[in-house]
């Protein structure tokens, strides 16, 4: 089958995508435009220039762009545009529905003026727009920052209980998940329990980030102690077959992010990466971008390395799109109804194409 036919398959069919932080997917026009709109300072004046300064190098340098982003985001307006425009380069991907990452705590930390409410109101206005012109949903995942919840290495908490109380209050607004995001080298899962255990209890579900850079032990802990119902990464479960066992006996979806974990140095290169074994293992794999300009990366171009790297075929493809759908929050009703749009396009796409 020609690549250039299996990739034009995967830029054109529907996909949902499970991973990916707001923050870390803000285009870098829509950062120059913040950055013009409240008069704060750039280390770059024009695209291409940001571009460059957007390019990864190190885990530090990661840290201090993402940062720089957050902290131009000032008000109601501003959630709300880059809401919107993260809707429409889901549209230009043909991605129909995300679950997007979203920490809520960080902007509060910054004390840059920015109230709960100017955030929620604005992401909340952003997603509607962009569903009810573009036709693509989204909903949000709070994630606790979990290193701003330690001190000295012990555990405080700061972040835990705000993020907890402002993603239970938001469930009308679009909030379905509370997440755990940071290093887990430093801030392993267990002492988090609590506030997962809260989350639930007001009905939110759990996906917090496990198993990236610290090993299996670091998921056993999300599983046993945050009852995590999918996993942010996950791809170090490789690492103990009895991990991998659990995962495929109770078909604990992992957000597989294949080229941040180059970037960040879980791997070293895609050859080194575990996707194929995972997958050919039997654990429900979706493959998602994370932060897609800061890794020079989007969802279209995952599913590219999935056929460069991986070998995946058109078969390979739909069941990684179908995954996500079936591992996503969506109600039951909904997903039934995707699928079947679903399928309907995968056929299209496939005579389209010339794919048997």
């Amino acid at each position: 089958m020609p690549l250039d036919a299996l990739h034009a398959f995967a830029r054109a069919m529907p996909k949902v995508e499970l991973h990916v932080h707001l923050e870390g997917a803000i285009a870098p026009t829509t950062v120059l435009k913040l950055a013009e709109r409240h008069q704060l300072p750039l280390p770059a004046q024009t695209e291409a220039e940001l571009q460059e300064w957007y390019r990864f190098r190190d885990f530090r340098h990661f840290i201090e762009v993402y940062l720089r982003i957050q902290y131009l985001l000032r008000s109601s307006e501003d959630f709300e545009l880059v809401a919107y425009d993260f809707g429409r380069e889901m549209q230009r991907q043909n991605i129909r529905h995300a679950e997007v990452t979203f920490t809520a705590y960080t902007h509060l930390w910054m004390n840059k003026g920015v109230s709960e409410e100017d955030m929620i109101s604005g992401l909340d206005a952003g997603r509607r727009r962009a569903e009810e012109e573009l036709g693509v949903s989204m909903t949000w995942v709070l994630d606790i920052p979990r290193n701003l919840s330690f001190e000295n290495g012990r555990y405080t908490g700061a972040a835990s209980d705000p993020t907890v109380d402002m993603a239970l209050a938001w469930q009308k607004r679009g909030v379905v998940a509370l997440g755990l995001g940071g290093d887990e080298r430093t801030a392993p899962p267990e002492p988090f329990a609590h506030a997962f255990s809260r989350a639930r209890a007001g009905g939110l579900h759990s996906v917090p980030h496990a198993g990236e850079v610290s090993g299996p032990e670091s998921l056993w802990g999300a599983l046993r102690a945050l009852s995590a119902e999918r996993i942010g990464h996950g791809v170090r479960a490789i690492e103990d077959p009895a991990l991998i066992d659990y995962l495929i006996g109770e078909q604990i979806p992992l957000e597989v992010n294949p080229t941040s974990n180059i970037c960040l140095g879980v791997y070293e290169s895609y050859k080194a990466h575990p996707l194929r074994r995972l997958w050919d293992a039997g654990v429900l794999i979706t493959v998602n971008s994370d932060d897609p300009p800061l890794f020079n990366t989007t969802l279209n171009r995952e599913y590219e390395v999935l056929i460069d790297h991986f070998g995946f075929d058109a078969d390979d493809l739909e069941r990684i799109s179908l995954n996500a759908l079936q591992a996503s929050f969506l109600p039951a009703a909904r997903k039934t109804q995707l699928e079947r749009v679903f399928r309907q396009q995968f056929a299209s796409l496939r005579q389209h194409f010339g794919i048997q």
